[in-house]
């Protein structure tokens, strides 16, 4: 054996803990390194909060006399929120796939990390805990700020009122399992036209379809959408016709977690 091969077999592999740290690492460099994502989520936050505070005072000046709901109370906090906030963060999930593969970039990381599941729950972890604290703090940012503007007209809902902590954490939730979702169809798809397609037609597209349906279809179907699941989580009360919260709860796990399977098979099993 040569010099040079005994003193690479001196060398120890690193450990599992520092493989894994040094991933998290380098998926979590690429990610904040890139200007545009930070851009792209203050818009969407700011959109998200000027569309709340128009939707907020458009219910608090309905008429008195008409029945004011808790539970309009509660849905005018997401309005805007599913509207703004979801799709340009999910957008963000599917360029950290798409943009490498257009750039080349994806060649490097999965020179660095040979391993192409362990790239996958690399990005998972780094992106997926991102938009799940970037989720939570727009949900309860929404939710404060129709509550401090309804509460002038006694129409608002306090935290601590039943059904509402819940509605406000599947919020931050609903965000993390959107971008997942757009995560694993860019790691499919990879280009980001496509990608992004895909993504809109997963997320309103297929519950749109349904809202075309008759009866019971609409509700029968659409209950396995993400749309439909998120209404009802996001909801104080069940809705009739839907899987109860804890199912429907399953069902937008679901959704970025099959989306990721077979991400990761088509990793595996596709040149870069």
């Amino acid at each position: 054996m040569t010099a040079a091969g005994i003193r690479a077999a001196e060398v120890p592999e690193p450990a599992m803990v520092a493989r894994v740290r040094d991933v998290l690492a380098y998926e979590w460099i690429k990610l904040r390194s890139i200007r545009s994502n930070y851009v792209t989520a203050l818009v969407a936050a700011v959109v998200t909060l000027g569309a709340t505070v128009v939707v907020a005072h458009a219910l608090a000046s309905t008429p008195a006399h008409q029945p004011a709901a808790p539970v309009t109370s509660l849905t005018a906090s997401f309005l805007p929120y599913a509207e703004y906030a979801v799709l340009p963060i999910s957008v963000l999930g599917v360029l950290q796939f798409t943009s490498e593969y257009s750039t080349g970039l994806i060649r490097t990381t999965l020179a660095a990390v040979p391993q192409r599941w362990a790239v996958l729950a690399g990005k998972v972890a780094v992106v997926g805990a991102a938009a799940l604290v970037a989720g939570e703090a727009l949900a309860f940012a929404c939710f404060f700020l129709t509550q401090a503007i309804l509460s002038g007209r006694h129409r608002g809902l306090s935290l601590d009122t039943p059904g509402v902590p819940g509605a406000v954490l599947a919020g931050g939730f609903l965000v993390c399992a959107c971008t997942l979702m757009a995560l694993g169809l860019g790691a499919i798809i990879r280009h980001t036209a496509g990608a992004i397609t895909a993504t809109v037609a997963a997320i309103y597209g297929v519950a749109g379809l349904c809202f075309v349906l008759p009866a019971p279809w609409k509700t029968d179907i659409g209950r396995f959408t993400m749309a439909f699941a998120a209404s009802q989580v996001l909801a104080r009360h069940s809705q009739h016709g839907l899987f109860s919260p804890g199912a429907s709860m399953l069902v937008l796990i679901a959704w970025p977690a099959v989306t990721l399977l077979v991400a990761g098979l088509v990793l595996a099993r596709n040149d870069a």
